[in-house]
């Protein structure tokens, strides 16, 4: 079995550190039902696996959601699409629950994918005991905005447009107070294609969020795709030499700027994604609420790689991943089994 190499040893001992320095924040924050837990109060993003999977960032990082489609006698594609407006508990880093209000049972809601051009329909069926709507960030009608109309408990209603332009959007609720429910994970990302499609490559998304778990208005977790540390403990597999593109969405709520920061490489950064042919080339972006951005990279060097925010307080507090770059035989980060890839 190969030896674990040098840069991954000072990256775990690194972040270890991190975890020891937030461990105080952790435990004022922990709900009740995580200390009635039998196993106690768990911290390390290394030594335990989170117990409870209502989110699973790993099948959610290239989960698309393309929805029921159908051809219009005009010949246009429909797809159509349902949203659950559910309250669950969801476990948000080791030993650590929250209350959570969401859309289909997950932090974040299901990834919708359409192309230009298509008609998209959702149905939104509202089981929360409190008003509810789906605002969708691209171009409309007001009368599907969901901001005018409130979905009732136990209500529905439908939202129907023509999709466009291309690029990458959000959803989320838009009742108030909007700050809470963005706190609580009302919030999904929308993909819409250009009808050239872009390059082949492995597409994976990335929705930065944070948990005020105490209700002061300041976040005490911090997160990719739901769940704090889940990257770090779980790297994410990719292959060198191949595309990667990451639709990266910001919905941190009472922190003002998240960034996104990849080690030992850079990206072609498109703003929004609006665009085919203009970007920019960094290893860095920063990102205010509702903000998003693709990033395309490829990495040429077998091993791992850490990207994180660039705030301290975020990387202590849950905002950190790895990816592991792998060619045929390459080793595991924890010094597991040699993995093949073909």
């Amino acid at each position: 079995m190969q030896k674990v190499k040098p840069i991954l040893t000072r990256v775990v001992i690194v972040a270890v550190l991190a975890v020891m320095i937030a461990t105080a924040a952790v435990i004022a924050t922990v709900s009740n039902s995580a200390q009635d837990d039998s196993e106690g109060v768990l911290l390390s993003p290394f030594g335990n696996d989170v117990k409870k999977f209502s989110i699973d960032p790993a099948s959610f990082l290239r989960q698309f959601n393309y929805g029921t489609v159908s051809v219009q006698p005009d010949g246009t594609t429909l797809r159509e699409f349902t949203l659950i407006t559910q309250d669950v508990q969801i476990e948000v880093a080791p030993g650590v629950y929250w209350d959570a209000w969401t859309y289909n049972g997950t932090i974040p809601g299901p990834t919708l994918r359409v192309t230009e051009g298509d008609r998209v329909r959702v149905t939104l069926i509202n089981q929360a005991d409190r008003q509810n709507t789906i605002h969708f960030h691209s171009i409309h009608p007001a009368d599907v905005d969901g901001v005018l109309y409130q979905v009732e408990p136990n209500g529905s209603f439908v939202y129907e447009f023509t999709a466009g332009p291309f690029g990458l959007f959000l959803y989320h609720s838009h009742a108030e107070p909007v700050s809470e429910r963005f706190n609580r994970g009302m919030y999904g990302v929308l993909i819409i294609d250009p009808k050239t499609p872009r390059p082949p490559a492995d597409e994976m998304v990335m929705v930065m969020n944070g948990y005020d778990t105490d209700f002061d208005k300041e976040n005490n977790f911090y997160s990719v795709n739901g769940v704090a540390f889940y990257y770090m403990k779980n790297p994410i597999l990719i292959k060198a030499g191949q595309l990667v593109r990451v639709y990266l969405v910001n919905v941190l709520e009472f922190d003002q700027i998240n960034t996104f920061h990849l080690h030992g490489n850079v990206f072609k950064l498109y703003g929004t994604g609006t665009s085919l042919t203009d970007y920019e080339i960094t290893d860095l972006v920063r990102l205010s609420q509702a903000e998003r951005a693709v990033l395309e990279f490829t990495y040429n060097y077998p091993g791992p790689y850490m990207f994180q925010a660039h705030q301290t307080e975020f990387v202590d507090k849950g905002w950190t991943g790895m990816f592991h770059v792998v060619e045929s035989g390459s080793y595991m980060p924890d010094g597991g089994e040699v993995m093949k890839h073909g």
